[in-house]
């Protein structure tokens, strides 16, 4: 834990900087949060359950090990987001008629008519700019983000499996 005097020997400079960078934190996760509260009002759904349809929508037949390494999630954590989707009859899972251990995965008519009216960016709000971003503006960023985890004093590094809508 940073001592009272750790705080008081550091530039004056520093700590407003900090404020600063906080204060951004802050616009980014309000901003993707109401992007996910958007995502609920127009369509029923989380924003990773978006995530997973638009992924089937761009790659009709894709497997469930496909969509789990495009949402950058858990295998287990992709078929419970097709659970979920299946439930609400947005996609359908076709069995392979030479292999009938291959499922893949499909919109069904509802599934095309939320992604119609889903709004944008359907990847989210973050990952859409972090793909954006500028290559060597992304580098810096990650640059500063392993400086910033090494200098957190709690980590939770199960975190990197986790969509955003659930974090």
């Amino acid at each position: 834990m940073t001592s009272k005097k750790e705080v008081a020997q550091r530039p004056p400079n520093q700590h407003e900087k900090a404020r600063e960078a906080l204060k951004k934190f802050r616009i980014v996760f309000s901003s993707v949060k109401k992007h996910f509260d958007d995502i609920e009002a127009k369509c029923g759904l989380s924003g990773a359950q978006l995530w997973a349809l638009w992924e089937i929508y761009k790659a009709p037949g894709m497997r469930a090990s496909e969509l789990a390494n495009a949402l950058l999630v858990h295998q287990s954590t992709a078929s419970n987001l097709l659970v979920k989707l299946e439930e609400k009859q947005l996609i359908s899972r076709e069995r392979h008629s030479e292999d009938h251990r291959v499922v893949n995965l499909r919109l069904t008519e509802k599934g095309g008519e939320v992604i119609g009216r889903a709004p944008k960016p359907m990847i989210g709000l973050l990952p859409d700019a972090l793909q954006r971003m500028p290559e060597e503006n992304l580098n810096g960023l990650l640059e500063s983000m392993d400086v910033l985890l090494a200098t957190m004093q709690e980590k939770d590094e199960g975190g990197t499996a986790k969509p955003l809508s659930e974090i």
